[in-house]
């Protein structure tokens, strides 16, 4: 099963990227932006280019996008799930957060993957429209 590890993943324990995994562009995005330097940015940056040649880096599609705009305007609305009824509505001030989220959840769904996070509350908001598997890094990670 192909594994793609969460931001928060990553600051958090530095998992290793077995031939299993796969990184999600986002994923570095979120990881660039919060480098603590030049060198970090550099490193981050390789690995991109890296998986990318190996045919392992996650991008999101077109049909990401639009599945993701759906999502986020359910979540800003607390419209009904066809799994599991209302959902508690996102205030706009959280869109921005979440976003990457949601494409992050989305891309990972189509290629039936398994996203390890221990962002677990907002991927269970997010779950409700786009049924991926989320796993805790923790358990997942044995920690």
């Amino acid at each position: 099963m192909k594994r793609v590890f969460d931001t928060c993943v990553f600051i958090a324990c530095k998992p290793a990227l077995s031939p299993g995994s796969l990184v999600s562009i986002v994923v570095i995005q979120e990881l660039l932006a919060g480098a603590r330097d030049r060198s970090e940015i550099r490193e981050w940056e390789a690995v991109a280019r890296k998986f990318d040649r190996e045919g392992r880096l996650l991008v999101p599609t077109k049909d990401d996008w639009l599945l993701a705009g759906r999502v986020l305007h359910s979540l800003l609305h607390g419209l009904k799930s066809k799994r599991t009824g209302l959902t508690p509505k996102l205030q706009p001030s959280e869109k921005q957060r979440i976003v990457r989220d949601v494409l992050i959840a989305r891309s990972v769904r189509r290629v039936n993957g398994l996203l390890v996070t221990d962002n677990l509350a907002d991927f269970k908001q997010i779950k409700r429209f786009c049924n991926v598997r989320v796993p805790s890094g923790r358990d997942f990670l044995h920690l």
